[in-house]
């Protein structure tokens, strides 16, 4: 039996003026299992008459409505006392309902709320932890940086427990950039509280999972939640908007999972939470709804990221044998395992001793990171470079192109030479091209200052072998991890980054 009737699913915005189209609300609502509309609006506070116009119909024609919200519900743990005073959510959202302040016209006062609460309620840390504002704004929000701080999250996490699940998730304290969530969040929540304190509807409201105990009590006749419509594969039309498509699409899911029974999974509490961890998201993180475990048409497979994960990790532990290696280097065994899904791999890994101390050490004390190819570049997880790690590739660079030609080598070897000055200290990453590997070792060879750590893992069979194996005959004193052999590829380059970067915790 479907556990609702109606599915409401609204993607927010964070825009600070009327906006159609592109990066603006939408909205789409699913009856039963039958699309009814999609629809775009200019303003939060015609979203939330819409909202509450589905509300009220739904309860007037005694229709069970799950409504979805693509903002976060929640912070990290801790930091719910530091904003309100008490350690739960719900005095989180009443603290945002008094100080965010959002007009008919779209206009709030988000940037000014993140200095306020930086000042006051966290002037334990240093130079954060919101940040973000348009560089046009000059010095106008007191409290608020413009980038990133450099020692924002000493104190305080900057992920919740379900976003080290879904790595690609923004952080809630970037206010500013392509995608992100932290101001939508805060106008979210206010919009939120003002259903929660509505006289006529509150008594029919459960916010999940906080009040619901995930899915444990449903038995209100609505029921909130945080969605995150870029964990569903979309299927987008020729001239639709990528938003409307999302919404769309999650509404359908979401009915057709519960019209087949499977809607209850997507509720419930994730099997490795554990008790202690379940308290928190419960009490003040809160957590995202899971998409359906099994696909409602077409082929049978598993399409909960988090469920992908966790069973490719437990197989790649379960069926690889990294008894001979340290116990810093199985991570990083672990994640190359799983990029190229060859367990045989562990057999070809080759690595100075402390390679992985030193090149984790390299990355905490703000390192660059120089790729061979941009392939590398973009397989690098950047919410794990939480100390200003710049990522340098120079193989599309016109200068490159011009010096490749003068030293008649490849462009990956001259892009070596180009970024030469930056290799002091650097945590030099190789996936792709034998050439630039050879021609780094010429560079240190010349005199050129050494990286902190080689991740030399050329793939190919003209010099991917012989290149390694230069490396590993001879480093030149600097640590390296590289794969033996003619395999290797960006893929395995960059998840080597990523192990030493953010390890395994939270999945990929």
């Amino acid at each position: 039996m479907a556990l609702f009737d109606r599915y409401l699913i609204v993607d927010w915005s964070a825009a600070n003026a009327p906006k159609m189209g592109k990066d603006s609300i939408w909205v789409a609502l699913c009856d039963g299992t039958e699309l009814q509309w999609v629809r775009n609006l200019a303003t939060r506070f015609e979203a939330m008459a819409l909202v509450r116009e589905v509300i009220a119909d739904s309860l007037a024609t005694r229709k069970r409505l799950f409504a979805g919200f693509d903002f976060a519900f929640g912070y990290p743990q801790g930091v719910a006392e530091r904003i309100s005073g008490a350690a739960d959510w719900q005095s989180v959202w009443e603290r945002f309902s008094a100080l965010v302040s959002d007009n008919a016209d779209n206009q709030s006062n988000t940037y000014e709320t993140a200095g306020i609460l930086n000042q006051t309620a966290f002037d334990g840390v240093v130079d954060g932890p919101f940040w973000g504002h348009p560089h046009q704004h000059g010095e106008r929000y007191p409290g608020l940086a413009p980038t990133k701080p450099s020692h924002a999250f000493g104190m305080i996490r900057e992920f919740r427990r379900v976003e080290r699940v879904y790595k690609s998730a923004k952080s809630l304290w970037q206010m500013a950039g392509a995608g992100v969530v932290a101001a939508q969040s805060m106008t979210g929540i206010k919009h939120l509280q003002s259903l929660r304190e509505d006289m006529a509807l509150k008594d029919h409201i459960a916010v999940w999972p906080f009040e619901t105990k995930f899915n444990d009590d449903l038995s209100k006749s609505v029921v909130i939640a945080e969605i995150y419509p870029s964990i569903f594969p979309i299927e987008q039309g020729d001239d639709e908007v990528k938003d409307a498509a999302q919404v769309r699409t999650v509404a359908q899911v979401f009915s057709q999972a519960d019209a087949q029974d499977g809607f209850a999974y997507c509720l419930s509490c994730p099997e490795d939470l554990n008790g202690a961890d379940r308290a928190v998201v419960e009490r003040e993180e809160g957590w995202i709804v899971r998409a359906p475990k099994v696909q409602t048409t077409g082929l049978d497979y598993i399409r909960d990221p988090a469920e992908i994960y966790k069973q490719s990790f437990a197989t790649v532990m379960r069926e690889a044998n990294l008894s001979s290696l340290p116990s810093d280097m199985r991570e990083v065994a672990v994640r190359l395992i799983h990029s190229c899904g060859m367990i045989d791999v562990v057999d070809d890994i080759a690595f100075s001793t402390g390679a992985v101390k030193a090149g984790t050490a390299a990355l905490k004390n703000g390192a660059p990171i120089i790729c061979d190819v941009e392939m590398v570049r973009h397989g690098i997880i950047k919410r794990h470079l939480m100390h200003d790690n710049k990522l340098l590739c120079a193989i599309a660079d016109e200068a490159t192109r011009t010096l490749a030609g003068d030293m008649q080598n490849t462009r990956s070897a001259a892009a070596m030479d180009i970024l030469k000055d930056h290799l002091g200290g650097a945590v030099v990453v190789i996936g792709n091209a034998p050439t630039a590997l050879f021609r780094l070792l010429e560079l240190i060879d010349d005199g050129a200052e050494k990286p902190a750590l080689i991740i030399g893992m050329p793939v190919g069979f003209v010099g991917a072998l012989e290149s390694k194996e230069a490396l590993i005959a001879d480093s030149r004193g600097v640590p390296y991890i590289a794969v033996r052999g003619r395999r290797g590829g960006s893929a395995m380059a960059s998840a080597t980054l990523n192990a030493l970067a953010g390890g395994l915790k939270g999945g990929l």
